[in-house]
């Protein structure tokens, strides 16, 4: 996911260094991070189906080991597609 931040910010930084300030640069950018995050909002809780990587109203590039709603320990079981 880190990576994705630093190839959206490089792709915007290069397009406006050879072309000049411009939308559809952001808009890459915005797809690319879009993309990369698709599977991390897959990493349900199996019991709850709360994700892992949310912490309150922040997004950890990290998962929980353990449920922060009901309590699961997710390192043991599979996620299921909520």
């Amino acid at each position: 996911m880190l990576g994705s931040v630093a190839f959206g910010v490089l792709l915007v930084a290069a397009v406006d260094r050879i072309w000049g300030h411009s939308n559809i640069a952001f808009a890459a950018a915005i797809l690319v991070l879009l993309i990369a995050n698709a599977p991390m909002l897959r990493f349900n809780c199996p019991r709850c189906g709360k994700n892992a990587f949310f912490r309150g109203p922040f997004v950890i590039p990290w998962p929980n080991r353990v449920c922060t709603r009901c309590g699961q320990d997710l390192r043991e079981t599979h996620s299921q597609n909520r």
